[in-house]
């Protein structure tokens, strides 16, 4: 069984127009925001190291402190 298809719909100029301007205009606006958000997640980078650094000291204090802790109370319990 063969089908034969309508020919195709002459779009309007206008339309035409329309869609490209629309979908250039949507491209720039997440080109603009993206540079903005790097932009932004850039300056964020270094805090975020520092405050990563604070907290890997910490939980390094805290293990190191859980350690002997538990030394402490194996010396306690083998005497």
């Amino acid at each position: 069984m063969v089908t034969a298809f309508a020919a195709p719909v002459k779009v309007s100029p206008l339309i035409k127009f329309a869609r490209w301007s629309l979908l250039l205009t949507g491209v720039a606006y997440g080109t603009f925001w993206q540079s903005r958000y790097t932009k932004k997640e850039l300056a964020m980078k270094d805090i975020k190291e520092a405050e990563k650094a604070k907290r890997d000291a910490k939980i390094a204090a805290e293990k190191a402190a859980a350690a002997a802790a538990e030394l402490a109370e194996l010396e306690k319990l083998s005497k």
